[in-house]
C-alpha cells in the first residue's frame, strides 16, 4: 500500500493555521512571511506546499466547507431522539454559528471576487453548502409529507443568508449571543418547515 504523500500530510497539518491567519488578518493583510511564522516553518516550505498566497487562501476557503461539514456529519451520525437531522443541525448552528471565525475568510474572499480563481472557489463552496442544506431540508419535509414552499433549494439559500446575517451581527456586535440564537432558531424554523398554504 503506497504511503500518503508527505506534501498532503503537511498541507493538512498546516491548513488550520493558515485558515486561522486569513480569518484574523484577511487576504490583503496576510503575508506569506506571517503565515510561515505562525506555521513555524520557513516561507520556502509553504511554497513547496502551495504555489502562492492565493492558492493558500483558496485552500482556506475549501477548509471552511470541509470543517463545517465534518462537524455536521459527526452530529448527524450521533442521532438524537425524535429530532430530524435538519432540526439537529439548526439547533447546533443556533448555538455555534460563527464561533471559529471562519466566516471572516469568506467575507475576505468576497472582496476578491474580481479574481476568477477566488470567485470560483467561493462559488463552489456556497453551492456545496446549499446542496448539503437542501438535502437536509428536503428529508425533513418528506417526513411531514406536506408540500411546502419555498422549495428546499430556495429555503437552503435562505438558511445560508440567515447564517450570513448572524455572522454580520456577530462581527459588528449588533446582536447579543442570545439574540443571535433566537434569530437563527426562529427564522431557521420557519425556513425549515416552509409554508404549507403555498403562498
Amino acid at each position: 500500500m503506497p504511503r500518503p504523500s508527505r506534501i498532503l500530510e503537511k498541507r493538512r497539518a498546516l491548513l488550520p493555521i493558515v485558515a486561522r491567519t486569513f480569518a484574523e488578518l484577511g487576504f490583503r493583510r496576510t503575508t506569506t512571511a506571517e503565515l510561515a511564522r505562525r506555521c513555524g516553518v520557513q516561507e520556502n516550505i509553504l511554497y513547496r506546499l502551495w504555489p502562492d498566497k492565493k492558492a493558500m487562501f483558496i485552500a482556506a476557503i475549501g477548509y471552511v466547507y470541509d470543517q463545517s461539514v465534518a462537524i455536521w456529519n459527526r452530529l448527524l451520525a450521533q442521532g438524537a431522539g425524535q429530532d430530524t437531522p435538519a432540526e439537529r443541525l439548526l439547533s447546533y448552528e443556533s448555538r455555534h454559528m460563527g464561533e471559529f471565525g471562519h466566516y471572516r475568510i469568506v467575507f475576505a474572499g468576497l472582496s476578491e471576487t474580481d479574481d476568477p480563481d477566488v470567485r470560483a472557489a467561493l462559488s463552489d463552496m456556497y453551492r456545496r453548502f446549499q446542496g448539503f442544506v437542501e438535502e437536509q431540508i428536503a428529508a425533513h419535509r418528506r417526513r411531514g409529507r406536506r408540500r411546502t414552499t419555498p422549495e428546499p433549494g430556495l429555503a437552503a439559500w435562505a438558511v445560508i443568508g440567515l447564517g450570513t446575517v448572524a455572522n454580520i451581527a456577530r462581527e459588528l456586535e449588533l446582536l447579543s449571543d442570545a439574540e443571535r440564537r433566537r434569530l437563527f432558531t426562529a427564522v431557521g424554523r420557519v425556513l425549515l418547515e416552509g409554508d404549507s398554504t403555498g403562498s
